[in-house]
């Protein structure tokens, strides 16, 4: 496992150097005011993907602790694990075909399974 993946922080409160962000999501999470989407656009390697991610598993959680994930509930457990098919994440680098697209809109139509939103993550987007 690479040290980006090992140590990638978990919730808001472990990313580091994006106060700013931390301190509008959580307050849109709280105000139930999140929106459809979100684009981060910021320099390489300072927290875009750890931010979706921790986005994404916050607005599942079952058990939300001053507007982070838990870590703890079944959805965050799944999350962690990778095992969790309501939370997709893409590498739009290496999935550019026509067929990749057709496929992401296909399942788009599906209600989520197990979360009460269904979120992609979409990376590396040039």
């Amino acid at each position: 496992m690479s040290l980006y993946l090992k140590y990638r922080p978990h919730d808001f409160d472990n990313l580091v150097g994006q106060d700013f962000i931390n301190k509008t999501l959580k307050k849109a999470i709280w105000e139930d005011k999140t929106v459809w989407a979100y684009l981060f656009c910021w320099p390489r390697w300072t927290g875009k993907t750890s931010t979706a991610r921790i986005l994404a598993k916050t607005i599942n959680c079952l058990a939300q602790k001053d507007w982070n994930p838990c870590l703890k509930c079944d959805i965050c457990k799944d999350f962690l694990e990778d095992s969790l098919v309501d939370i997709i994440e893409i590498d739009a680098a290496s999935h550019t075909w026509v067929d990749n697209i057709r496929e992401i809109i296909e399942k788009a139509n599906f209600r989520p399974t197990k979360t009460t939103y269904k979120v992609y993550i979409v990376d590396e987007v040039h």
